[in-house]
């Protein structure tokens, strides 16, 4: 049981915590509006939480050697990890200038990446700092990459 939750935890909160910041950063660089950002956060929370928890889910049940129950435990952590990590998104956004607010969560979502991170190597006894650097590069990477596809599609679309 410890086992299922621990592949959902990994995946719902790496999976939010990348998946979050990206739309972040990618809505701000777009619209630079606070509402479009929290709603797009909220959105994704739920729906990305759904997807991500079903495809977990068929991922499970395609390899033919699991219970109902394990099936149904790693649906159910990925589901709640994502949801709540992604959601934990908000908090910078209610609490400070939009600006500032991506600040804090690039740095809030870095921190958590960096976090399962290390928790991961360390159960599997490897390095703990270059797998680190690896998936944090891989994080801020796609916070780089989000940033001016938002900017392009503002000089696209936005008038």
């Amino acid at each position: 049981m410890i086992e299922q939750w621990k592949a959902g935890v990994s995946f719902g909160l790496t999976s939010g915590a990348i998946t979050t910041m990206g739309l972040m950063v990618g809505l701000n660089s777009g619209t630079h509006e606070k509402l479009a950002v929290i709603g797009g956060v909220v959105t994704i929370a739920v729906a990305d939480a759904f997807s991500d928890a079903l495809g977990v889910h068929i991922h499970e049940e395609s390899e033919n050697d699991h219970s109902a129950k394990t099936i149904w435990t790693v649906t159910f952590a990925t589901f709640i990890s994502k949801f709540v990590f992604s959601l934990s998104f908000i908090i910078p956004l209610l609490l400070f200038p939009l600006a500032t607010a991506i600040i804090i969560s690039v740095g809030w979502g870095s921190f958590l990446v960096a976090l399962i991170s290390a928790l991961v190597a360390k159960d599997q006894g490897i390095k703990i700092r270059p797998v680190i650097a690896e998936h944090v590069f891989i994080a801020l990477l796609v916070v780089v990459i989000t940033h001016f596809l938002g900017k392009w599609i503002n000089s696209i679309f936005v008038i």
